[in-house]
């Protein structure tokens, strides 16, 4: 009876104390709606943002309060009201923002005030940077992207989303996030996740890191597929050379004096903005900003960015209360929109974090955060959703139950597993059984087929089976096919490889039958470059031998940016020759084909041997950053290199293996962001021989070499060593490539060229084996053409005074 008294008093009790939702529209004086307007309760940080439409709502407790409406470019409104248990409607109409310019004197041909106060401005700007040593607050970001129209088929492929809906208008994305983001000067940052939720996929976790893109800074990244080399900030310390400003008048807010200025590029095709920026006088602080990208900014992938920030005081300093964001753009056809909205509450300025709260977890989602219901999410989100948005979950969360009932996954793997001629042609095509998540792909006809001198017309038929299971967890199952059909050689092997592991990932990989190699294991030359180069070139680059073999292999992260591996193989190796009369479609009177062995390093063919490799690795990249899900962590990288290591040992007399050597291998590669001026990217490895007793070719140390017009892999390869010219058994050499990626610094200011969005990119490739082997490239190219185009001349240096030079180009699928 006593604990029954004590609950009917609790309940009273939050029954006195419970409040009222205050709602209402946010327009102007002519009744155009105001979209993410921001309402505050004055003096305080708590708030929350209007929608698309102009509706906000507000959760307050019994009291008095007074509502502070705000929208940039229109004047603050206040309202006083008094709240108790019952919702009120409070609209808000605004007014245009007036600037006064009585007390600004503009002489003819002097200098526009704006520029005196962006000086000051600039002058701060470090200041106000770094004067928040630390915060907490939550955050709620909710992003959409819709579509206006979109073409009927997209690579052959009909337009199909399988929702009964024909209209061209539509929402393919939306996603919530309630979040509370810590930060602690100068560069720990920590986001856990407290909801989620994506529209129609109830497993999913939304976008939740917030970022806020701070004009303070120099240099403004808003994702390096926009600009790599970020945008220019309109405070930034050399701002003066890349915008102009116009002084637009002067208005007052929270009793504070701002200047409206707008900003203007110098120039077109430079990484800046356009639009407005509001500096708070004497504190020459960022109050608002409205600002735009757009294509002529060197701006892609989108046609348009528009970015709108608000700042309100929170004691002596100012915190930023919402930003959005409105990208668009058209590609392929797909004409597409949306508007991503962060919104800052309960800002804790002085949190006391417990030791080590900030570690590599930089966002971290709580096991049940993505199973909220809808009753909650309308009891916290901070501005109301739209009607289509509301429509969007309902008709999005309906077809998510109707696609889990086996029967809807059988019609409609039965429709999209049609066999289609381009897929079995071009493309390939995986056949799927969705209720057990499984799937067949088999390759397309295209990649099936190649030639080479030695086993004439080869057919390769590799399908792949894999099985999904919770988390990372996957199988997968890869038999291959292999058929000469002049040498009449059939080569059958099958590889089986399962992911696994709950906080860090980890693989084990098994295989074995007989196939084909290359002398170089890793692949000195792609096998449709090689079939193009014989039959057009009458040039037969791929050496191969067969081999009976085996293979098992373990990796695994172990964390702090740490994964190790290991693995043994053992192989029954064989020699092949050329065919009596290989095929060619074009004879060349200067050049015929070569025996079928690096004719650089050897005089005959291989004999018959046999080897048992063991190889251990390790991988490092210091101060990794991880995310991390209720049931994994995923490594995201870090500010430094990555240092990798590997020792291979070849087992004399195990299993009859008759080599006997130890090779290691060090590496270190990165990519350095330099912001404005570019990126610099590099990749070097020192490896050798601790010993050498017994090898074979297939046992040397190889090198990625290129004698095609198609440029091998970047940072990794000699663009005109021949393949196996500098293979050896030293036992120290160093390869060093690097590339710096100016990413538009120069060609931007190239009249006519800088239309094109082309990159300029240098380079060099440098080899140390010995004094009288020593070889080098230098390169210069072109990059971005189409997007994915790049074109290189590239000059070689050889030690004993050869000066090879041509073109590489570079292109996907080759």
């Amino acid at each position: 009876m006593k604990q029954l008294c004590l609950f009917v008093l609790l309940c009273a009790s939050l029954l006195m104390v419970q409040g009222a939702t205050i709602n209402g529209t946010i327009r102007d004086k002519q009744g155009n709606i105001l979209a993410f307007s921001s309402v505050l309760v004055k003096g305080t940080t708590q708030g929350v943002s209007a929608n698309s439409k102009g509706m906000y709502f507000l959760q307050l407790e019994p009291g008095s309060y007074t509502l502070v409406c705000q929208y940039i470019g229109h004047r603050s409104t206040e309202k006083k009201i008094q709240v108790n248990k019952t919702d009120q409607v409070i609209d808000f109409e605004l007014e245009v923002q007036q600037y006064s310019l009585a007390e600004v004197e503009v002489k003819s041909g002097g200098e526009d005030p704006a520029y005196a106060i962006i000086r000051k401005a600039i002058a701060n700007r470090e200041r106000h940077l770094k004067e928040i040593a630390q915060f907490q607050c939550e955050v709620y970001i909710k992003g959409q992207m819709q579509l206006r129209s979109f073409p009927a088929s997209f690579m052959g492929r009909k337009i199909d989303f399988e929702d009964g809906d024909t209209s061209k208008r539509r929402m393919i994305f939306l996603s919530e996030t309630v979040a509370r983001y810590s930060v602690q000067r100068p560069a720990k940052e920590k986001v856990e996740v407290i909801s989620t939720k994506v529209s129609g996929r109830s497993g999913a976790f939304g976008l939740s890191e917030p970022q806020i893109i701070s004009f303070y800074e120099n240099n403004i990244s808003v994702g390096e597929d926009l600009n790599p080399r970020g945008f220019i900030s309109p405070i930034a310390n050399g701002a003066l050379n890349f915008y102009k400003y116009r002084f637009e008048g002067t208005f007052f807010e929270n009793g504070k004096e701002v200047s409206r200025i707008k900003v203007i590029p110098k120039r077109a095709y430079e990484p800046v903005f356009s639009g407005y920026i509001n500096i708070l006088e004497n504190d020459w602080r960022i109050q608002s900003v409205d600002l735009l990208l757009l294509r002529a900014q060197q701006m892609q992938l989108l046609d348009t960015f528009r970015i709108q920030q608000l700042y309100v005081p929170s004691g002596k300093v100012w915190v930023i209360k919402n930003q959005v964001i409105y990208p668009s753009g058209k590609i392929f056809g797909f004409d597409f929109f949306g508007s991503f909205v962060q919104v800052y509450d309960k800002f804790d300025m002085t949190p006391a974090f417990k030791p080590k709260f900030f570690d590599h977890t930089i966002l971290k989602f709580y096991d049940s955060s993505n199973k909220k219901t809808m009753t909650y999410w309308d009891s916290i989100r901070p501005l109301p959703l739209l009607p289509e948005e509301i429509r969007d979950y309902k008709k999005k969360d309906s077809l998510e139950k109707v696609r889990q009932d086996p029967r809807y996954l059988d019609s409609l793997d039965a429709r999209r597993n049609k066999i289609r001629l381009s897929g079995l042609l071009f493309a390939g095509q995986t056949f799927t059984v969705r209720k057990r998540k499984e799937s067949v792909n088999i390759p397309s006809l295209l990649s099936t087929l190649n030639y080479n001198t030695v086993e004439g017309g080869v057919i390769s038929f590799s399908p792949r089976y894999t099985r999904r299971f919770e988390g990372r967890n996957l199988l997968t199952v890869n038999p291959d096919i292999r058929f000469g059909l002049a040498n009449r050689h059939i080569n059958p092997s099958i590889s089986i490889s399962r992911n696994f592991g709950k906080k860090y990932f980890q693989n084990i990989n098994l295989s074995g039958g007989r196939t084909v190699w290359q002398f170089n294991n890793a692949g000195a030359i792609t096998p449709r470059i090689n079939t193009l180069s014989t039959l057009l070139s009458e040039a037969n680059y791929l050496k191969i031998y067969e081999a009976n073999f085996f293979r098992l292999g373990y990796s695994t992260g172990i964390g702090n940016g740490l994964s190790i591996s290991a693995g043994f193989q053992f192989q029954d190796r064989f020699a092949l020759d050329n065919l009596a009369d290989p095929v060619t479609w074009k004879n060349r009177s200067d050049r015929s084909f070569t025996p079928n062995y690096p004719t650089e390093i050897a005089t005959g063919n291989m004999p018959r041997n046999q080897a048992s490799i063991f190889t251990a690795g390790i991988i490092w990249r210091p101060g990794a950053d991880y995310i991390e899900f209720p049931d994994r962590k995923i490594g995201i990288g870090s500010d430094y290199p990555t240092f990798t290591a590997s020792v291979t040992k070849g087992i004399n007399g195990f299993l009859g293996s008759d080599v006997d050597y130890t090779r290691w291998r060090f590496g270190i590669n990165d990519d350095l962001d330099l912001k404005l001026a570019g990126k610099f990217s590099y990749n070097i490895a020192a490896s050798g021989f601790f010993d050498a007793a017994k090898t074979f070719i297939p046992d040397w140390q190889h090198y990625l070499g290129n004698q095609t017009i198609f440029a091998s892999r970047e940072l990794s390869s000699f663009q005109l060593a021949p393949y196996y010219k500098y293979s050896n058994t030293s036992r120290f050499t160093v390869a060093a490539h690097a590339e710096y990626h100016l990413n538009g610094l120069i060609s931007n200011k190239i009249p006519g060229f800088k239309k094109l969005n082309w990159f300029f990119v240098t380079g060099v490739n440098a080899l140390h084996i010995n004094k009288s082997s020593d070889y080098y490239e230098l390169l210069f190219g072109i990059e971005n053409i189409l997007k994915i185009i790049r074109v290189d001349f590239v000059q070689g240096f050889e030690s004993g005074g050869g000066r090879p030079s041509g073109f590489r180009v570079s292109v996907p699928f080759f």
